[in-house]
């Protein structure tokens, strides 16, 4: 058994689309794996275990046993651990979670003592990118939220590009492709040791790994949600499914196999 640490998103509904997307259904409540089949290469179906971690919890500690994390979207990250200003359009009616930030950014830190394969979806690629001393486009302004935002609700839908030799072009397998988007900010200063693997059509950065990834643990992050795609009637498998595969192999790899 595998144990991949989740962070949580703070909504029930968006947490169990991670799991499934986790554990083979693509985020689609209905599609799953079937019984004795393949979560990804070398790991089987029923042999992967999703931890939930929160500063709710409090349970850094399960963080220790946990084989590979995902890092969640979410609540705008405080501007505080960027440099950021606190008043800036759309800001979080309620505040902002700055527990939460820094609980992840623990968990995040502790992966990497460990080298464990992280992946970052969304919020989770911004906190990558702050953790290693980046900075975030607080606010994408009304053109920018007019491709990225969700409405009401529904994600809105743009293509990408992705970057010739970078890691998620090797795990794609494709150049160019179709992905969901609900955010509204977006990566600006690029953090230490990374790279950009994937523009949306406007420019914004939609995806980060390692710019030199020789002799470091397995880093992937994108801006979409791979988790709800299936689930919401997009084709680009290439975009959630292998995504999916590759990290929870790479896991399965770290782990020794199973």
């Amino acid at each position: 058994m595998i144990k991949i640490g989740l962070t949580d998103t703070g909504t029930e509904w968006k947490h169990k689309n991670y799991v499934r997307w986790i554990i083979g259904g693509d985020g689609d409540a209905v599609n799953g794996v079937e019984a004795g089949g393949m979560v990804a290469e070398g790991v089987a179906a029923g042999m992967v275990e999703v931890i939930r971690l929160s500063a709710a919890l409090g349970n850094l500690n399960e963080a220790v046993g946990c084989d590979g994390l995902v890092l969640s979207g979410g609540i705008d990250i405080d501007p505080s651990l960027y440099g950021g200003v606190f008043e800036y359009k759309r800001s979080p009616a309620a505040g902002w979670e700055k527990d939460r930030d820094l609980f992840e950014q623990a968990v995040l830190r502790l992966a990497w003592q460990r080298d464990l394969p992280v992946l970052g979806v969304c919020r989770g690629m911004q906190l990558i990118n702050v953790t290693l001393g980046g900075k975030l486009v607080q606010d994408l302004g009304i053109a920018g939220d007019g491709m990225h935002e969700a409405n009401a609700g529904i994600d809105k839908q743009h293509g990408v590009e992705i970057e010739s030799g970078s890691l998620l072009a090797a795990v794609t397998g494709h150049s160019s492709g179709e992905v969901n988007s609900a955010h509204h900010q977006a990566i600006g200063q690029l953090g230490e040791g990374l790279r950009v693997n994937c523009y949306a059509e406007d420019g914004t950065i939609e995806g980060v790994e390692w710019a030199e990834p020789a002799g470091r643990p397995f880093l992937l992050a994108v801006q979409w949600h791979p988790e709800r795609m299936l689930a919401n009637g997009f084709e680009d498998e290439f975009l959630y499914r292998a995504i999916r595969d590759r990290f929870v192999g790479e896991v399965g790899k770290a782990r020794g196999g199973l």
